[in-house]
């Protein structure tokens, strides 16, 4: 019984302080309320917790909201709340990565490629814009494009599975069989058996 009052007194303080702590800091209240919906998939009540604090002049904020609408598959506000966070961090790399997402959704890749271009701007060395943009041009079956960003994602990862496939893959496409060869087979002491390794060197032989 003494057990059961003190846990219940517990409870009460623990509610006590949270209540407290929300109208101290009613904006972290909120982000912690949207992590929580987040979790269980109820993105509109995740939404909505930011909303009723929004502040246009936060990055946090617009951030957050810009992947939440994302996840709730709202492509375009995703688009205008990640380019309100760019617009008052124009240097911000995560901004502009996860503009792409809602970008790509939306079938806009025009605009995806200007971001991950923004990003090399501001960070060359940027592996995820290298690798993504070399994708997007050996898609496109640009090859000698693709190689350039590629070539630079394997020389900052030489050890990297998706980079050293995709190098590959373009130099074979390039008609480089040796290069490709030994690339292919650099693939293989990282992904034993690897199937699209595998295949590549048995077009090649």
């Amino acid at each position: 019984m003494k057990t059961t009052i003190k846990l219940m007194i517990s409870a009460i303080l623990f509610l006590g302080t949270s209540i407290v702590k929300a109208q101290e800091n009613p904006v972290g209240a909120a982000f912690t309320q949207s992590y929580y919906y987040e979790k269980v998939g109820n993105y509109s009540s995740a939404i909505a917790s930011l909303k009723k604090v929004y502040d246009a002049s936060s990055y946090e904020i617009n951030l957050r909201l810009g992947w939440l609408n994302y996840s709730a598959a709202l492509y375009k506000e995703s688009m205008n709340y990640y380019q309100l966070a760019i617009n008052l961090m124009p240097v911000s790399i995560e901004a502009r990565l996860g503009y792409v997402y809602p970008a790509a959704a939306f079938g806009n890749m025009s605009e995806v490629i200007v971001q991950y271009q923004k990003i090399l701007e501001i960070d060359p060395q940027n592996s995820t814009a290298n690798y993504r943009m070399g994708y997007i041009y050996y898609d496109k079956k640009d090859y000698q494009t693709a190689f350039k960003y590629f070539e630079k994602v394997v020389n900052l990862y030489p050890f990297s599975y998706d980079g050293l496939i995709m190098f590959a893959w373009t130099n074979m496409q390039l008609g480089k069989m040796r290069e490709a060869e030994v690339l292919f087979n650099k693939v293989l002491l990282l992904a034993p058996g690897d199937k699209s390794a595998t295949q590549g060197l048995g077009m090649i032989k």
